[in-house]
Formats: structure tokens, C-alpha cells, sequence
């Protein structure tokens, strides 16, 4: 997803995709600041390193916040996580959002 503070500047926000709800993909936004160091960051999941950062840096999951896409604005190529890290954004996304199937 383009960066909220400045979509025009070329960027892509990288997302973990956590489920479908319908046609539409459920997506938490990824970011390379350490939130999970904060005493406010029970809402991020650290999920380790990975191809959605080029820099190789360990990446933090906000799982409070779960964005819905189509399919077709996805605009990159996906890379694999390590599925206990995912099922624990997951879960901790599930017990953040009540809303979620």
C-alpha cells in the first residue's frame, strides 16, 4: 500500500496478508521501526526478517490495525514468513479485532 504520509513519493507500506474476508485480502500493515520495544506496543507482533525489506532489517506487525484490499491493488510479488510468526499476528490480530472471521 503507498505510505499514508507521502503516497506520491514511489513507495509501497509492505503488508502481511492474514485472511480473506469475502473477495477481499486482510492485511496488517509491516514496518522496520522497533515498536515492539515501546510499553504502548501490545499491538505489534514482531515477525523477523524477510523479503519485503531489502535492507534485511526485523520487521514489526501492527495487528490492530487490519486493512481490507482487492486483490487487484496489490502492486508487489509476496515473500514467505515463518508460520509460527504468522499465526501470531494472527492471533494476536483476532483478540485486537473482534470483528475478524
Amino acid at each position: 500500500m503507498p505510505y499514508e504520509d507521502d503516497p506520491g513519493q514511489g513507495k509501497d507500506r509492505p503488508l502481511l496478508v492474514i485472511g480473506r474476508d469475502g473477495r477481499d485480502l486482510l492485511a496488517c500493515p509491516l514496518s522496520s521501526h522497533d515498536h515492539a520495544a515501546r510499553p504502548d506496543a501490545g499491538e505489534w507482533v514482531e515477525v523477523g526478517r524477510g523479503g519485503w525489506d531489502r535492507s534485511g532489517r526485523t520487521s514489526y506487525a501492527n495487528a490492530e490495525r487490519v486493512l481490507r484490499y482487492p486483490p487487484a491493488h496489490v502492486r508487489r510479488e509476496g515473500a514467505a514468513l515463518r508460520r509460527d510468526r504468522f499465526d501470531a499476528v494472527v492471533a494476536r490480530a483476532r483478540k485486537l479485532n473482534r470483528w475478524l472471521p
